[in-house]
Order: C-alpha cells, then structure tokens, then sequence
C-alpha cells in the first residue's frame, strides 16, 4: 500500500509539470511560428522581385496585402502569454485535483483494506462458488487445470466458463484441449465451434465450420451443431444442404417454439424433409 501511494503521488507530481512544461512550450512555439512565417513570406517576395519574376507594382502590393494579413492575424488572434500567476493556478488546481481525489477514496474506498494477491482471491472464490460470476468460476477451474492438465472434465468446465464470462478466445482454447484428450467427444466439438462463431462476431468460418461438422459426424443429434452449420450453407446459398441439415432440427422443436418459427420461415423452398 505504501508502494502505491508513492507511486501515486509522483505520477501526480510528473503530469503536473508536464502541464506546465507544455503549455509553457506551446506558447514559445507558437510565436516562433508567426514570426517566421511572416519572415518567410516577405523573404520570397523578395527572391521572386530579385529574379524579375515581380515587377516594382506587383512586389509592393503583395508586401502590402502580406502585411495586411499579419497585422489582421495580430488583431484577431492575440498572443498568448502565461503569467506566474497564471502558472500558479495551474499548479493549484493540479494539487486541488490530486486532494479531491484523495479525499473520494478516502470517504468511499477502504484505504485500510490489506492488499490481495490474484492467487489469495481464488483461494477464497474456491471455497464459495455458489455465489461467483462466470469469469470467477473460471479463474477458479483454470487452477484445477493447471494441476490437471490431463483432466478432459475440468477442461470443457473451463471451456463453458470462460464462454459465460463473454471469453470466446479463452473457451475456445479450453475446448481445443478437450477434444485433443478425447476426439470423440462431440459436445466438445460443438462448444468449440460455438467458441469460434462468438469470437468471429457470428460468422461460421472455416475452423468453425469444421468443428461442427466433426460434432455431427460423431453424434447426429448435435442440434446445435446442425443449427450453425445450416447458417453457413444458407450464406453459401446452398438450399439442399439447408434443408438436410435443419428439417431434423425443425422436427425436434415443438410446433409452438420461436425458434422453430424462425426456422420454417427462413427455410428454402423444397421442403423440410429433404
């Protein structure tokens, strides 16, 4: 806790002066920049007069319209320039800034709370995992599997966990190393190409694709995988393999359910049971 507070306050002190370092460079810069602009425009009306390219009319109107326009620039755009002062408030509100904020935690935080590592918090989440949110139940299997990497259960527990938790790429993974401990497994294979839908914002790509199939292959009744892979023969445009792959998921769903309806009514002329 006192490493933090050190830490805290030096990052104060540091954007402090570099407010005030900037804002103090910003001024300097910009009046370098018109004063040399203004130098540089007068210059090349010079040069162009010295090659003949301006006759003595042309070169002294356009230092006069040159002229004009700096000194309207001068009128409408003052220069800036930062008092001690005007430093002084800066650096007022910085610390105004840093005691607000201490003064917040104070009063809302627990600035006496005792600092928990990672690893002590999952001791605690696994001894009530009744009450944990997804990403915790999956921080908590994730040890199991580190212990157990061999442990295909835990690993499609994590898979499902890490899936709930809004993790695709990290169920994905989990469930990559289920089916490499058992290929057979055609939940699995299905979990991971849901994974993979999710993580592509609902696309079935090729990886996907080929997970469900895997899943249908070894266990027609995978819905789900039937589901996805009728997605992407619809997006294919392949009307046939549309309605093979979704008539027996239409038949499976009862008359009443929406997602039914919602199959029916995007199902391809020709049939549910072809």
């Amino acid at each position: 806790m006192t490493l933090f507070w050190i830490m805290t306050a030096l990052l104060t002190a540091i954007a402090g002066w570099l407010v005030l370092a900037g804002a103090r460079r910003g001024v300097g810069a910009g009046e370098a920049i018109e004063t040399a602009a203004a130098s540089l425009e007068m210059a090349e009306l010079d040069r162009l007069k010295a090659r003949g390219q301006l006759d003595e009319a042309s070169w002294t109107a356009a230092r006069a319209e040159a002229g004009r326009r700096i000194l309207s620039a001068d009128r409408v755009i003052a220069p800036v320039r930062a008092a001690s002062a005007d430093r002084l408030w800066v650096l007022a509100g910085l610390v105004a800034a840093a005691a607000g904020s201490l003064g917040l935690y104070v009063v809302a935080g627990t600035p006496g709370l005792a600092d928990q590592a990672y690893e002590s918090r999952v001791d605690q989440w696994s001894t009530e995992l009744d009450a944990l949110e997804p990403m915790q139940v999956a921080a908590v299997v994730a040890r199991v599997v580190e212990e157990r990497p061999g442990d295909h259960r835990a690993l499609t527990m994590l898979g499902a966990a890490r899936f709930e938790a809004g993790d695709p790429i990290g169920a994905a993974s989990a469930f990559r190393r289920a089916v490499a401990l058992r290929p057979d497994d055609a939940q699995s294979w299905a979990r991971l190409g849901e994974s993979l839908v999710r993580a592509n914002d609902g696309t079935v790509d090729g990886d996907a694709e080929a997970a469900f199939r895997q899943a249908l292959n070894r266990d027609p009744d995978q819905l789900g995988a039937r589901y996805y892979l009728g997605e992407a023969a619809l997006t294919r445009g392949d009307a046939a393999a549309v309605r093979a792959l979704w008539g027996p998921l239409i038949a499976a769903l009862n008359a009443a359910d929406p997602r039914r309806i919602d199959l029916e009514r995007r199902m391809p002329a020709g049939g549910a049971g072809e």
